[in-house]
């Protein structure tokens, strides 16, 4: 089986381990905790430069706000430019989405995004999964030229996706790239893996927390908070793709 594995990280500390862990791409990101945020400029080139020649892609995550994917026309102009910027410093693509008030997708929104892209490839995130058919919107996906898609099959994980999982890859048909992710772990990726899909995606991420201090911010959980990538939980993962993928 043939399967390319991308972690979802944060920093240059998560490509070293990405790069240990054997992984094909990493979708970098800032605020995993709000569902991921455009990272900045220094943080693609930084980690670009750990990645090295030979290292995973990167791809760049470019979500202008927290919250859902409906985006305004400012919106969509600060993200086509986001966009320009990712690949200026470095990132090997992109992981794009928006939708319209329908629900589905925002299929003039998404073509300027891709048009900003200029060739490089281009992925869209798990907007897709809180469309009313993710069938229709992986049609579009492949119509305005898109690489792959990254899903969970419609679920909050990706494990109690696996019947869409497996559709959206007959739909493909090889045309485009279906990509699983959202909350993948060491205990369910082969079964993840076995609904045929040409990639999972995980964070394998942990909490840290500090003691002390004040809130800083309406959205935070604890004190002075945050996520990284924890290495032994990505090479959980790896080892028990082993057996499948070898």
């Amino acid at each position: 089986m043939s399967l390319a594995l991308e972690i979802a990280i944060q920093d240059p500390a998560g490509m070293r381990i990405a790069r240990e862990a054997g992984a094909a791409r990493v979708e970098l990101t800032q605020a995993l905790a709000l569902g991921g945020l455009t990272p900045s400029q220094a943080t693609i080139e930084i980690t670009r430069e750990v990645a090295g020649d030979d290292g995973p892609e990167v791809h760049a995550l470019v979500r202008s706000r927290a919250g859902d994917f409906h985006y305004d026309a400012d919106e969509i102009a600060l993200m086509a430019r986001d966009v320009r910027l990712a690949l200026a410093a470095g990132a090997h693509g992109v992981v794009v989405g928006c939708q319209g008030d329908d629900g589905a997708l925002n299929r003039e929104g998404l073509a300027r995004l891709v048009d900003a892209a200029a060739g490089a490839p281009v992925t869209l995130h798990r907007v897709i999964d809180t469309t009313p058919d993710p069938i229709v919107a992986l049609r579009t996906a492949r119509e305005l030229g898109i690489r792959r898609v990254l899903t969970s099959g419609g679920a909050s994980r990706a494990v109690d996706g696996v019947d869409v999982l497996r559709a959206l890859v007959a739909e493909a048909d090889g045309g485009i790239e279906v990509m699983a992710g959202s909350g993948i772990t060491a205990s369910d990726v082969v079964a993840i893996a076995a609904t045929g899909v040409d990639a999972v995606h995980f964070s394998a991420k942990r909490t840290v927390t500090a003691d002390g201090g004040v809130r800083l911010g309406s959205a935070s959980d604890g004190v002075g908070g945050y996520e990284t990538t924890d290495r032994d939980a990505a090479l959980a993962v790896v080892a028990a793709l082993a057996p499948v993928v070898a």
